[in-house]
């Protein structure tokens, strides 16, 4: 039964001078509870001394750091815990530096995410007693399963098309009303257009006038106008309508009373008759 048992590689490092094997056998088997029976701890002090971790890549199942201070593991340690762990493999931080525990525990975590470990969690390690030294933080993270430079196809998932219920939107055209039911007989209808007669419908007035227009083409001949001058006076200069006064020697509109320009003149029935 024994021989069954997989005997994990675990590496315990410290910034201490010394770290004793029973003290790293009772965090891991706290901490780790499977496959540390039959441990060999390989144990590496003053490690933040050390540039490079006398082990081959990919060859420790568990890494155990045990600090007095909250500046070890370094960037520098924790990328060498990366490259020893397995894929897959975890990494234990336990210290016992003194201040706010919540706000050691999310610098610890930073450190141990931007170091490329996931799921990083706090640890309780108030069951953990040793003889030496106490611990009062720890926290625990993963290497990634996958290799740098490894690459792998992403399963996009299917969009499912929506499903449309025939059946209320068959209720909702039967609810709707017939625009064409709205109207009445008398909307149905063609507007009619009102006949023009009389002198509307010709350029000049017609024989039996009674409109006045007559007149008005009568008084224009008489003055050397033109109907337009007449009914829309126009003025190059700006000062015809103000009366003769300020009318110039060829105006078209001198004799005649003052007007606004644009607006019909307005003569007196007896403006063309004479004085005397």
């Amino acid at each position: 039964m024994d021989s069954m048992v997989t005997q994990k590689t675990v590496l315990a490092v410290t910034d201490d001078v010394v770290l004793p094997v029973s003290s790293v056998l009772t965090i891991m088997k706290e901490l780790a509870k499977e496959g540390i029976e039959r441990c060999d701890p390989l144990i590496i002090t003053q490690a933040s001394t050390i540039n490079q971790f006398p082990l081959d890549a990919s060859s420790v199942d568990l890494v155990l750091a045990v600090s007095r201070t909250s500046d070890f593991p370094s960037d520098k340690i924790y990328s060498e815990f990366s490259r020893v762990l397995k894929p897959g493999g975890s990494v234990f931080v336990c210290t016992n530096s003194e201040g706010e525990t919540i706000e050691l525990q999310q610098t610890l975590q930073r450190r141990v995410t931007l170091a490329g470990f996931l799921e990083p969690q706090s640890l309780d390690l108030k069951s953990i007693k040793l003889s030496n030294f106490s611990l009062s933080v720890g926290i625990k993270a993963n290497k990634p399963t996958w290799k740098i430079g490894s690459s792998f196809a992403i399963k996009k998932p299917a969009k499912a098309l929506p499903k449309v219920n025939l059946g209320d939107a068959l209720d909702l055209i039967d609810d709707l009303i017939d625009e064409d039911s709205l109207l009445t007989e008398e909307d149905l209808k063609k507007p009619q257009l009102p006949v023009a007669s009389g002198c509307e419908t010709t350029k000049k007035a017609c024989k039996n006038c009674v409109c006045g227009r007559a007149e008005i083409e009568e008084k224009a001949v008489k003055l050397g106008l033109t109907e337009d001058q007449i009914e829309n006076p126009q003025s190059a200069c700006g000062s015809c309508g103000l009366g003769d006064a300020f009318r110039c020697g060829t105006c078209p509109y001198k004799g005649l009373p003052p007007f606004k320009l644009g607006e019909k003149v307005t003569l007196s029935q007896n403006f063309l008759e004479a004085d005397i």
